[in-house]
């Protein structure tokens, strides 16, 4: 997709993951490293646990297919600059030492290279009153709300007795650099047709908190809190029923929706093995369309019953002859919760070129990594190489001949672009079309990202089968009621007012068309015909049956970008498998990658995180695609899997495997491959109140213990370098959290990021929307107003463009749209019909 791009990327382990994307979607991504090797080179961990500069299955993992250049910026800034004379992108983590040591700062550096886009990463953003903090991996998890939407169910007095839980590994640099990586492919677009580079920047703090699915939308219409709980949504009311089963040999299960839909196709199966108890099917009059949206309904008594009695079934079995596929096949939305290691060896994945086996020449054999996002007609995902060895590409590129950018030699240019009417520019995406079938988070929210960079989304629902409309629904008093709520409000029952739908929708128009009938199928084909993509998250094959498959789409309009995603894929072994958010996180390894050490049960996430991964990802795809045509003509069929985007961010775990024959074993909230101590959360004065800490120096462990005002841990024989203390985390763990129950969560991390000690607050969805001043001054929010919703914030775009910025209103400058909201305007303005024809197309059942 973007082959002859030149990326120069100066980067740690937050952005190294952003050069992996794009160095697999075909970019050549040279890798700039001071004389003793980038600092990931340490973090572990290691071929046959013997650290080295070459041993890091971190490094390995994370910079497969680059080049490595040695170059001390201080001393050789004229072979940098040369270097980006001929560049695309510049991916940079300095937080402005690269400015420095090339003597120019951001406007000088951008006007000397007007054709580079630089793209930038920092933790909290260039300014504001958090922009010094130190940020690390658990840091941002804590304060960007994952870790008070991840943890165990509280006791039965309804407190919680175990801390917060942050999901393993990296996965704050994970949702950072899936979206820098997309804001990067947006500006490369504009530049297409402008000819003109521009900054691309991310902070951390930003992604990271706009990740939780739910919570925030609870909090910003009802002022509802959520409770975490063990491996499922985290819920407006608690309860002590994990939706996770365990076999008789140790292993675990999901188990997902326990609605009259599952019970009818429960009973039979559970009652051919004679362990149906007391179960019966559901009622004639039970309405079996109902959808068990993800944390939207609250549990009860005949719910966590018939969870008991699955629970009962799964006991009986090992974890190898659980028929877990027959569930599957009946409706029901089973899977395994899976250890990385066991999907590098599944035919289905196999077959989907999801992995490859990688030649590592200097040991004579070769590892296998997850390498691949999708599938897709005209392009694919590169394997590339190795990771380099320290320097291996020096001389190459360093005496290669001189490299211009790779921009149009006259480019089209915006004659009358389309304006933002937030930023008043210009929006990257211009004159972008699409037909959009997306629904639930996975695949709406990747359609969500290109009309906030500018695409005209008109989103397709059918009242036989909506979307997921009723989740956080607005208070009964409007914004009104809101604006004066000092506790939870009740929510309306209308779905033309949800605040998730408005949330994940924002900026689209809306047609309620029935494709099953001749004339609404004749209507998408003139839809098909006038738009740049079909985007859709239907089971495989939905489509097609409805006479809308791809080589329908294609005669209508050959260049036409085709995207499905589903949770296994089109293509493989596994069909039509079912799955929502958790339990694609179960099959693709990150349920199990979240918890205490066994044999404590894996805590999973407390929301669909694969839902929002699966979204960046389809939006990279359309992206990515949207690029290649522009160069090429080429329209091309992409096959999304949601489980896929989840596999691709296990590939140390993968490694570890591969290379050690290392099963993953959880940690909890400690670092043992970054080394760190202490490193975790910490109890704090208040109702479930914690602060992360970590300390991965000596400098930050005494700043820690002076703050503190406990010298004496200095002169514990225990903790007297960071190796004892990695030795003794538990008594480490018992001092601090002794020092830290006795104080606020926010005085201690303020005292401790004064004293230059990575902390922060364990927020949860009120510190973050009415306390975080730092999200504030980002604009993390944007106000947009819906027609009959109203006007209500939703997230912003974390990637800020410097010209063509992005902005959640999208083109019409709106929120979601009702059902059906957009009919006349879709039918009379883009397909010139009357009003009467439309009138009748009403009257016939068409829309």
């Amino acid at each position: 997709m973007l082959a002859g791009l030149r990326v120069i990327e100066i980067a740690d382990e937050r952005a190294e993951y952003t050069g992996l994307l794009l160095a697999g979607l075909g970019c050549d991504v040279v890798k700039i490293e001071p004389p003793e090797g980038s600092a990931t080179r340490r973090i572990g961990p290691f071929l046959n646990d013997e650290p080295g500069p070459e041993r890091s299955l971190f490094f390995w993992n994370y910079n497969r297919g680059k080049k490595s250049v040695v170059l001390d910026i201080q001393s050789q800034p004229a072979d940098l600059l040369r270097l980006l004379e001929g560049a695309d992108i510049l991916l940079d983590t300095s937080c402005g030492a690269l400015n420095t040591a090339l003597g120019l700062d951001r406007a000088t550096l951008n006007k000397r290279f007007p054709k580079l886009l630089t793209a930038r990463m920092t933790p909290f953003g260039d300014d504001g009153p958090w922009a010094d903090f130190k940020g690390s991996d658990l840091i941002h998890l804590a304060l960007g709300g994952v870790m008070m939407n991840c943890g165990y169910d509280p006791n039965p007095n309804f407190e919680y007795d175990t801390p917060p839980i942050a999901p393993q590994v990296w996965h704050a640099y994970h949702i950072a650099g899936e979206q820098l990586a997309t804001g990067i492919i947006a500006a490369l677009i504009a530049r297409h047709r402008t000819g003109l580079g521009q900054d691309v920047s991310v902070a951390i703090h930003e992604a990271v908190s706009k990740n939780p699915e739910l919570d925030i939308m609870h909090w910003v219409m009802r002022r509802v809190p959520l409770w975490r709980l063990t491996c499922r949504h985290a819920l407006e009311t608690p309860n002590h029923s994990p939706s996770i089963m365990h076999t008789k040999d140790g292993r675990w299960y999901i188990s997902h929706g326990m609605g009259a839909r599952d019970l009818k196709a429960l009973v039979p199966l559970l009652s051919k093995y004679g362990m149906q108890a007391d179960l019966q099917p559901p009622p004639p009059d039970a309405d079996l369309k109902a959808r068990a949206v993800p944390g939207s309904t609250a549990s009860d008594e005949t719910k966590a019953h018939m969870i008991d009695v699955v629970q009962r079934f799964a006991r009986a079995w090992t974890y190898k002859d659980m028929p877990w596929l027959e569930a599957q096949e009946a409706g029901l939305l089973w899977a395994p919760i899976r250890k990385p290691h066991e999907n590098a060896l599944d035919e289905h994945w196999l077959q989907r070129k999801s992995f490859a086996d990688v030649h590592h020449p200097e040991h004579g054999r070769s590892f296998r990594y997850p390498t691949s996002k999708w599938l897709t007609t005209k392009t694919s995902w590169q394997v590339g190489r190795r990771a380099p060895l320290l320097g291996e590409d020096t001389a190459e590129v360093l005496c290669e001949p001189a490299r211009t950018p790779s921009v149009p030699a006259q480019p089209k240019g915006d004659s009358n672009p389309n304006i933002s009417a937030m930023h008043g520019k210009p929006f990257p995406l211009q004159g972008v079309k699409i037909l959009d079938f997306a629904w639930f988070l996975a695949s709406a929210g990747g359609t969500r990202f290109l009309a906030a960079l500018g695409a005209e989304s008109y989103k397709v629902e059918w009242k036989d089968n909506p979307d997921t409309r009723l989740a956080a629904m607005a208070p009964i008093g409007g914004r009104a009621a809101r604006d004066a709520a000092t506790e939870p409000l009740p929510g309306v029952k209308d779905p033309d007012m949800g605040g998730q739908f408005n949330n994940k929708n924002a900026g689209k128009r809306g047609i309620s068309l029935n494709i099953r009938h001749p004339k609404g199928l004749a209507i998408a084909k003139d839809l098909v015909r006038m738009c740049d993509i079909v985007a859709e998250g239907f089971s495989p094959g939905v489509l097609q049956r409805l006479g809308l498959g791809y080589d329908v789409m294609r005669k209508i309009r050959p260049d036409i970008i085709y995207i499905q995603q589903a949770g296994m894929g089109a293509h493989g072994v596994y069909g039509r498998m079912r799955t929502v958010g958790p339990v694609a996180a179960a099959f693709g390894g990150q349920a199990d990658m979240s918890g205490l050490p066994e044999p404590a049960m894996p805590v999973g996430w407390g929301y669909s995180y694969l839902d929002w991964m699966g979204a960046y990802g389809y939006a990279l795809a359309l992206l990515g695609a949207l690029y290649h045509r522009d160069r090429t003509g080429e329209g091309q069929w992409i096959d999304a899997s949601q489980c896929e985007s989840g596999l691709f961010l296990t590939g140390t775990s993968i490694l570890d495997w591969s290379a050690n024959g290392r099963e993953w074993r959880r940690y909890g909230n400690r670092s043992p491959y970054k080394p760190a101590a202490p490193h975790g959360a910490y109890r704090c004065k208040g109702k479930d109140r914690w602060v992360a800490i970590a300390c991965f120096t000596e400098t930050e462990w005494h700043g820690l213990a002076g703050v503190a005002g406990h010298a004496e841990w200095l002169d514990d024989q225990r903790f007297a370098t960071l190796t004892n203390r990695m030795a003794h985390q538990d008594a480490l763990d018992e001092a601090v959290g002794a020092w830290t129950a006795t104080r606020s969560a926010e005085d201690v991390m303020i005292a401790l990021q004064n004293a230059a000690v990575p902390s922060g607050v364990c927020q949860n969805s009120e510190d973050r929307c009415d306390n975080d001043p730092q999200l504030r001054h980002l604009k993390w929010l944007t106000e947009v107003t819906g027609t009959k919703i109203g006007t209500w914030p939703v997230y912003e775009l974390p990637m800020k463009l410097s010209e063509t910025p992005a902005y959640i209103g999208g083109p019409i400058n709106r929120g979601a749209p009702g059902y059906g909201e957009d009919n006349e305007w879709l039918l009379t303005t883009m397909l010139g019909m009357s009003k009467s024809d439309v009138q009748r197309l009403a009257e016939e059942g068409v829309i």
